[in-house]
C-alpha cells in the first residue's frame, strides 16, 4: 500500500511541510506494501516454474493533524492506497478505531482521510485507528488489517496560569538585598516537548524597586536594602509568566504576592518628655497604685516589651514601679505611708529598657531611655493615731463597779493637733461591761466580772478628732479577768459502793475534789469529816495529802438487808487566800461482792445484770416472751372452761347459781336461771336442788306463782361467806368432781358495810316509797314496768313478773 503526499492547505501547514521536506521527514510516513513480482525459471521439459516472493505485512507510522483547526472544510489528514488498486474503483477502503466515522472519515474509493472536527491536544493527544482494503466485487480482503496512529500536533493555545494565587509572603524588615521571599510557579497546558509553547519566563510587573524575581525559577528576592516596617509594612507585587520563552506573540498570565515586612527590634523606647509631675495625697494606701508613666516603642510584640525601674535610692525606698503587659505602662505604687508633715516632695528617676535586644542593631544606640518624675505629697486631714497597735489590760474578778482597768491614748497626726475623743464600740457586745472616759481614755468597769463565766473580754476603742468627727481610728483592747478565790471546792466522785464483806481498815474508795478557781501554783485540797456530830461507827476518812482522801471501813461486814444506804458528810478545804470549804454528803450503797481469786469486786444488781451480758433490749425481749406464754396459758384454760357442761350435775354443785349472773334471760317470764335461794338460805337450797335439764315440780304443776302457786317462804338471813367456804371445802374433797370446779370465786362483799348492799337479791321483800306514776307517760313499752312499781301491785303480780 502507498500513501500519497499531502498538500499544505494553510500557511501553517506550508511551514510544516517545508520543515519536513528540509529535514527529510514526511507529514505522514507509512511503509507501503511491496508489490508481488513473479520469477520465471525455465525447466528442461520446456515448462516454466513460477517462484512467488512472500508479502510483507503493513506497518503504519503516525499521521499528524494540527489542533484547533478553524477552516470551513474538513482538515485533510492523509491517504490510504493499495497496490491492488488499479484506479477502477474495485477496491473499497474501510477505517475503524477511535473517532472513526465521527471525527475521522475516509473516502472508500480514494482512501483519503479527513478530520471533521477541531481537535484539542490538551483534551486528547492521539487516536489509534485500523485500516483495511477489500475487493468490492468479491468482498475479500486485499490487505490485512493494519493499525496506525493519528497524533494531534500542539499549537500555543494555552497561557501560563498560577492555580493557587494570589499568594501571601513575609520577610523581616531591614533584610539584606537578595533575601529570598517567595517562589512562584506557573503551569502551561501546552506540550512542553514540542517547541516553546510551554517554556515560561517570569517578570515583575509591579513591586520594583523593592523586589526582584528570577525569570527561570520564579524566586522572589529583596532588591532594596534597609526596608523599614515602621515606614511601610505591606507590598503588593504583581508577577507575570509568559510562554514562548518570553518572545513576541507568547501568551502570559499574572498573579499577586502580598508581602509583609515583619518587625524586628530596631527602635529603642523613648519617653515623650523628660520631666513629669505627680500629686499623691498622704492618705494613699500602701501597695496601691498612685500613678503611671509610659515610654513609646515603635516596634511590635516582644520587640516593644519594656521593663521600668526606679534607679535612684530616694525614690526606690518609697515607691515601686511595675510594667503593665497590656498597655506597656509603668504603674507606680506606694511602698511606705506618706507623711506630709515629714516630707512633702519626692523625685524619681525612671528608666525604660527593652527586654529583647538584637545585637546586629546595636549600632543604632542603647535601647533604653530615662525620665524624671517629681511627686508632690498632698496634706490630708488624717484620723487620730493610737500610741499602740493593740492594748492588753487586766482586772480582778468581783472588783467593785467603777474600778479602773487601764487607759488608751491617741493623737492627731496633723500639724493643727486637734483634740481627740474616745468611744467604745458597743455593737460588738450585747452587754456593756466597760466604759471609757471621753477625754482621758481611761477604761473602767460597769459590772461585776466573773472569771469563771468569761475570763477574757475583747473590746474596740474608737478615737475621733473634735474638729472632724467623721475621721475615726480603731484599736483592739483585750481585758483579762484575774482570778480570786471565790468558789468553794466540791468533791468529784461517783456513787460509792460498800461490799458486804468489808473488813475494818479496808479502803472503800478514794475521792478527789475540784475547784472552779484558778490557782497559779496548782490546787491544794484538804479533807475531813464534818465536825460537831457523833463519831461515825461505820466509816472514817483519811486525808492522803495529795489532793485525795480515802474512805475507810470501821467495822466488819455490812448487810444490805439491815441497811442498804449510808450517808457520809465530808468537808473539803482549798488552799486559797482566804481558804474556802465545801461540804458534800456522799451516799454509800451496800451490795454483795464477788470474789475472783485475790481480787475483790463489788457490783450492784444492775452491775450483775450487765456482767451477765444482758442488755436492756435482751431483758425486754425476755419479758415479752414471758407475757406471751402467760397469754397462751390463759387462753388455753378459758377454752377448756368453755366446753359444754353435762346435763346432770351432782347435788353438791351449785355452780349454776353463779355462772348465770350475766345471762339476760329470755324475758320477764324466764326465771329458771335466777334461782338464788342457795345464796340466801343454804338449808332451803339443799331441799330445792333439782336437775337443770328437768323443770321443777312446782313450776310444772302450777306454772309459777302467778297461776295460783304460793310464793316461796321467807328466807333466813345467813352468813353467806361461811356457806361459800363450806362449799369450797366440799369441792376440794370431792375427787370425782369435774375439772371446772373453780366456781369458788364468788365475789363476796362481806358484812357490815355502812353503804349497804346494792344487790337486788333482797329487793323482792322491800317496797319503795317513790312515786312511779310517771312511767305511764313513757309509752306502752314501759307499761309493764309501771304496773310492777304501782301502788296497787300485789304479790301475785310480782310473782308473775319474776316467773312469767
Amino acid at each position: 500500500m502507498r500513501i500519497s503526499t499531502t498538500f499544505c492547505l494553510c500557511p501553517v501547514l506550508v511551514c510544516l511541510c517545508f520543515l519536513q521536506k528540509c529535514y527529510g521527514v514526511s507529514h505522514h510516513v507509512p511503509t507501503s506494501k511491496v508489490p508481488i513480482t513473479k520469477n520465471h525459471t525455465k525447466l528442461a521439459n520446456g515448462e516454466t516454474e513460477v517462484h512467488h516472493r512472500p508479502k510483507r505485512g503493513w506497518i503504519w507510522n503516525q499521521f499528524f493533524v494540527l489542533e484547533e483547526h478553524i477552516g470551513p472544510d474538513a482538515q485533510y489528514v492523509g491517504k490510504l492506497h493499495s497496490n491492488s488498486d488499479k484506479g477502477d474503483g474495485s477496491v473499497r477502503y474501510i477505517l475503524s478505531g477511535e473517532g472513526a466515522g465521527s471525527i475521522f472519515i475516509i473516502n472508500e474509493v480514494t482512501g483519503d482521510i479527513h478530520a471533521t472536527e477541531s481537535l484539542d491536544r490538551e483534551r486528547k493527544a492521539h487516536y489509534v485507528l485500523h485500516a483495511q482494503a477489500f475487493d468490492r466485487n468479491t468482498e475479500k480482503p486485499l490487505e490485512p488489517k493494519s493499525e496506525f496512529i493519528i497524533k494531534v500536533q500542539d499549537i500555543n493555545d494555552n497561557a501560563p496560569k498560577f492555580p493557587d494565587g494570589p499568594f501571601v509572603a513575609a520577610v523581616p524588615e531591614m533584610s539584606q538585598v537578595g533575601t529570598s521571599v517567595y517562589q512562584v510557579t506557573a503551569s502551561d497546558a501546552d506540550d512542553p516537548t514540542y517547541g516553546n509553547s510551554a517554556r515560561v519566563v517570569y517578570s515583575i510587573l509591579q513591586g520594583q524597586p523593592y523586589f526582584s524575581i528570577d525569570p527561570k525559577t520564579g524566586v522572589i528576592r529583596t532588591a532594596l536594602a534597609n526596608m523599614d516596617r515602621e515606614a511601610r509594612e505591606h507590598y503588593a507585587v504583581v508577577i507575570q509568566a509568559k510562554d514562548m520563552a518570553g518572545s513576541v506573540g507568547g501568551l502570559s498570565g499574572s498573579t499577586t504576592i502580598n508581602i509583609t515586612l515583619t518587625d524586628v527590634n530596631d527602635n529603642p523606647p523613648k519617653f515623650p518628655q523628660k520631666n513629669y509631675q505627680l500629686y499623691v495625697p498622704e492618705s494613699a494606701q500602701v501597695g496601691k497604685p498612685v500613678g503611671k508613666i509610659k515610654a513609646n516603642d515603635e516596634d511590635l510584640g516582644v520587640n516593644a516589651a519594656i521593663k521600668y525601674s526606679i534607679i535612684n535610692s530616694e525614690g526606690a525606698a518609697m515607691f515601686s514601679i511595675a510594667t503593665d503587659r497590656d498597655t506597656r505602662e509603668g504603674i507606680i505604687s506606694l511602698k511606705k505611708p506618706l507623711n506630709y508633715e515629714r516630707k512633702k516632695t519626692y523625685t524619681l528617676h525612671i528608666e525604660g529598657v527593652n527586654t529583647h535586644v538584637e545585637p546586629r542593631f546595636s549600632y543604632l544606640g542603647p535601647f533604653k531611655d530615662t525620665a524624671t518624675l517629681k511627686i508632690t505629697v498632698g496634706d490630708v486631714d488624717e484620723p487620730p493615731v493610737f500610741s499602740m497597735d493593740y492594748y492588753i489590760m487586766d482586772v480582778y474578778e468581783n472588783a467593785r463597779i467603777g474600778t479602773e482597768v487601764g487607759a488608751v491614748t491617741a493623737r492627731d497626726p496633723d500639724s493643727k493637733n486637734s483634740p481627740v475623743r474616745y468611744f467604745i464600740n458597743l455593737s460588738e457586745h450585747g452587754d456593756k461591761y466597760f466604759n471609757i472616759d471621753m477625754d482621758s481614755g481611761v477604761i473602767k468597769t460597769t459590772q461585776s466580772l466573773d472569771r469563771e463565766d468569761m475570763p477574757w473580754h475583747n473590746i474596740t476603742v474608737m478615737a475621733s478628732e473634735v474638729d472632724n468627727p467623721s475621721l475615726l481610728s480603731h484599736v483592739p483592747v483585750t481585758v483579762q479577768v484575774l482570778d480570786v478565790n471565790d468558789n468553794p471546792p466540791e468533791i468529784k466522785t461517783d456513787e460509792v459502793v460498800v461490799c458486804e464483806s468489808s473488813r475494818p481498815g479496808q479502803v472503800i474508795q478514794t475521792i478527789a475534789a475540784v475547784d472552779k478557781d484558778d490557782f497559779a501554783n496548782g490546787q491544794r485540797f484538804s479533807f475531813s469529816l464534818l465536825s460537831g456530830i457523833p463519831v461515825n461507827p461505820n466509816f472514817t476518812l483519811k486525808d492522803n495529802e495529795d489532793n485525795t482522801a480515802s474512805i475507810i471501813a470501821r467495822r466488819r461486814r455490812f448487810s444490805r438487808l439491815v441497811q442498804e444506804l449510808y450517808e457520809l458528810p465530808i468537808v473539803v478545804w482549798d488552799g486559797g487566800e482566804p481558804a474556802l470549804s465545801g461540804t458534800s454528803t456522799l451516799t454509800l450503797q451496800v451490795c454483795p461482792c464477788q470474789w475472783n481469786g485475790k481480787v475483790q469486786t463489788c457490783q450492784d444488781e444492775r452491775g450483775l445484770l450487765s456482767s451477765a451480758g444482758l442488755s436492756t433490749g435482751a431483758l425486754i425481749a425476755i419479758l415479752l416472751c414471758i407475757v406471751i406464754l402467760l397469754v397462751i396459758v390463759v387462753l388455753f384454760i378459758t377454752l377448756r372452761r368453755s366446753k359444754k357442761e353435762p346435763l346432770i350435775i351432782s347435788e353438791e354443785d351449785v355452780r349454776e347459781n353463779v355462772v348465770t349472773y350475766d345471762d339476760e334471760g329470755g324475758g320477764e317470764e324466764d326465771t329458771e336461771a335466777f334461782d338464788i335461794i342457795a345464796l340466801r338460805n343454804p338449808a332451803a337450797a339443799e331441799e330445792l336442788k333439782f336437775r337443770r335439764d328437768v323443770r321443777p315440780e312446782a313450776a310444772r304443776h302450777c306454772g309459777g306463782p302467778a297461776r295460783g302457786c304460793h310464793s316461796p317462804p321467807e328466807l333466813d338471813q345467813v352468813n353467806v361467806q361461811k356457806f361459800i367456804k363450806q362449799r369450797l371445802v366440799e369441792a376440794d374433797m370431792d375427787t370425782g368432781g369435774p375439772p371446772y370446779d373453780s366456781l369458788q370465786t364468788y365475789a363476796y362483799e362481806g358484812q357490815g358495810s355502812p353503804t349497804g348492799s346494792i344487790s337486788s337479791l333482797d329487793s323482792p321483800g322491800t317496797h319503795s316509797e317513790q312515786d312511779y306514776n310517771y312511767l305511764d307517760d313513757w309509752g306502752p313499752e314501759f307499761q309493764k314496768l309501771a304496773e310492777l312499781y304501782g301502788e296497787d301491785m300485789d304479790s301475785d303480780a310480782i310473782g308473775e313478773a319474776f316467773y312469767g
